[in-house]
């Protein structure tokens, strides 16, 4: 397997949309269909299915950590020989899993916003990275009630972390260009954050919940 092959598969793994998958399984509507059309965990709790969204919440973690941990493993096993430096390859194979989820092939390039599958990928890079972004996200998160403002500083947080964990690297570089990307998708949260007009997390409602506020997930 070339360098290239292992990058493809990180978007092909990343590509795997588990609104989605969940939803069609536990019999829910298509998340592009109802509240903000973001397959995502915040827009599938307006299902009212707590389940529904910890499973999606989960499996787009997951699919993040998974594609760069088997890159990992390929790659210190020597099946992968990368033709530049191994980090740059398992760089490129986060950030492509990350992309998948943004505009996934297998859902006409319509996706979510990427918080969880980023943070799937920060554990695998670095567990104690990971979990100093999720206690901002969770210090926030709670403090506001907002879920895309908890994200947005999540990611900033990340860029700084990344930095002190890894320096100038690949790994940081890949983190840089998931948080841009990652602000460009909330961009919209952003404005109606400035408006006052974001909705809150909320533990429950309904299948056609209005589709102002869509989270950050």
């Amino acid at each position: 397997m070339s360098s290239f092959a292992l990058i493809l598969c990180g978007f092909l793994i990343g590509s795997i949309s588990f609104a989605v998958v969940v939803s069609r399984l536990m019999g829910l509507p298509d998340p592009h269909d109802y509240g903000s059309g973001n397959p995502g965990a915040t827009n599938v709790l307006r299902t009212g299915n707590k389940a529904a969204a910890v499973l999606t919440l989960v499996g787009d973690a997951a699919k993040g950590g998974v594609a760069l941990w088997l890159a990992q493993r390929l790659v210190s096993g020597g099946v992968i020989v990368p033709v530049l430096s191994s980090e740059f390859v398992l760089a490129a194979v986060a950030l492509a899993a990350f992309l998948g989820h943004l505009y996934p092939v297998y859902y006409g390039f319509s996706g979510g916003k990427g918080v969880a599958t980023t943070a799937g990928i920060l554990f695998v890079m670095s567990p104690l990275m990971a979990a100093v972004v999720f206690g901002v996200w969770l210090i926030v998160a709670l403090l506001s009630r907002y879920s895309s403002l908890a994200s947005i500083s999540a990611a900033l947080t990340a860029v700084i972390a990344a930095a002190a964990v890894f320096g100038k690297s690949w790994y940081t570089l890949a983190v840089v260009c998931m948080t841009l990307l990652l602000l460009w998708r909330h961009r919209a949260n952003i404005m109606r954050l400035r408006a006052g007009t974001e909705s809150r997390i909320r533990l429950g409602g309904s299948r056609r919940a209005p589709p102002s506020g869509d989270g950050g997930q």
